[in-house]
Order: structure tokens, then C-alpha cells, then sequence
């Protein structure tokens, strides 16, 4: 699902420089992003992503070549294929979670919403504690209330490629349990390949690639 070659980025405006001769992850892969900060966990999930392109190098998401593609392709293919959990949310204030996790589908015209769509992101607010918050203002809710409705978004286009960044991190036992729980399962049932950044060393019994980006010399902060 997942191929790197020759992989080269660096900020323009600092010294990161993030080198990665070659990964790969086959389709229906869990694997989790590790090492300390500035190894580049988050840079890598954004040029998977496409948010970030490289200097030099090449990724592959199955035949299609992401790092070829033009910005607006590039963006087509995120909102239609990948579900991107961000770490700072990315949500918007002003809309209320049911239309926050139906998001992709006012930005994208090649998604179409429909009765079903919306089902299924109501289905998906239940699963994770929010089905009775539908119609609230995302400014109203707990930092894990928002953590949820993003990761809603993410699973509501049933993409083959999620990538989450620190989706745990600050949450209480129980919402990181939800949000364990419904990513995990969505990538099982699916068969949708699955990458997290994480620092909490108890999740890592549930991927079976486990991948430290400080054991690569070429990462460097």
C-alpha cells in the first residue's frame, strides 16, 4: 500500500532534514510511528499524506504515485482516499460536529453526500460517545469531545489509508479507549491500512509494524 524511496525533506527555514532510504507497508498494515521529538513522526504522516511534498524521492500509495502529483491532485486524492486524524484537531468552530465530520464531502465534488453518508457519520458519532452532541458547536466540546468528532472525520469516507497523529495523547482513559477501540476496528473490518504517531508505549501491542524513526541516522532535527 505504502512505498518510499530515496525519500529527502527538509524545512526551508531551519535546520530538520529527514532522510529515509526506503520503507514499505503492505495493504492492511497497522503500524506505528516512534522516537523521540524531532525524529520526524508527524513530517513523515504529512508527506504520506500529501500535506508536505519532499525535495527528493518518492511515494507510492499502492500504483499511484503521491509525489508526482500536482497540489490540487494531490489534495483530490487526501479528501477521497486518506482519513487524516491531525493532532490539533483542525476543526471548524463556526459548524456544529455533524457537519465538522461531514467535512470532506462540502470540500470534495467527487464525494457525494447522501442520505447514507450522513448515516454513517451518525453511526460513527455513536460509536464514540458522541451521538447526542450532533448539533453542538465544536467550540462547546472537551478537548476529547474534539479529538472524537476529528477522528469521525477521518473514518466518514471510508478511506484504505488513515493516518493519525497522536490521536491519544491528552485524553483521559476512557476517550482514548474510544478512540483505540474505533480505529483499530474500522482498519480490521476494512482492511484499510492504518499509521499512528504515538509516544504511549502501551498501545504498541496492537500494530504489527512498529517503526522508530531515531534509529534512522538520516532523521535529524
Amino acid at each position: 500500500m505504502i512505498r518510499i524511496c530515496d525519500l529527502d525533506f527538509a524545512y526551508p527555514n531551519g535546520p530538520f532534514r529527514l532522510r529515509l532510504p526506503e520503507l514499505q507497508l503492505p495493504r492492511g498494515t497497522h503500524a506505528a510511528f516512534i522516537g523521540p521529538s524531532g525524529s520526524g513522526k508527524t513530517t513523515l504522516l504529512f508527506l504520506l499524506g500529501g500535506v508536505l511534498t519532499p525535495r527528493a524521492g518518492h511515494i507510492w500509495a499502492g500504483e499511484l504515485e503521491i509525489t508526482a502529483l500536482e497540489e490540487a491532485s494531490r489534495r483530490d486524492f487526501r479528501l477521497r482516499r486518506i482519513g487524516m486524524v491531525f493532532q490539533e484537531f483542525e476543526l471548524i468552530e463556526y459548524l456544529t460536529v455533524r457537519d465538522n465530520i461531514l467535512l470532506p464531502y462540502r470540500l470534495c465534488r467527487r464525494l457525494r453526500l447522501n442520505g447514507a453518508v450522513v448515516r454513517r457519520a451518525e453511526a460513527l458519532a455513536e460509536k464514540v460517545a458522541l451521538g447526542d452532541k450532533l448539533d453542538r458547536f465544536v467550540d462547546c466540546l472537551s478537548f476529547g469531545e474534539r479529538q472524537r468528532v476529528g477522528l469521525c472525520r477521518a473514518l466518514v469516507i471510508e478511506p484504505e489509508l488513515v493516518l493519525a497523529d497522536e490521536p491519544t495523547a491528552g485524553l483521559d482513559p476512557a476517550s482514548k479507549a474510544l478512540v483505540v477501540e474505533a480505529l483499530l476496528g474500522y482498519a480490521r473490518s476494512s482492511g484499510a491500512t492504518l499509521v499512528m504517531v504515538t509516544h504511549d508505549g502501551d498501545l504498541l501491542p496492537h500494530f504489527d509494524q512498529v517503526i522508530d524513526l531515531g534509529s534512522f541516522q538520516e532523521a535529524k532535527p
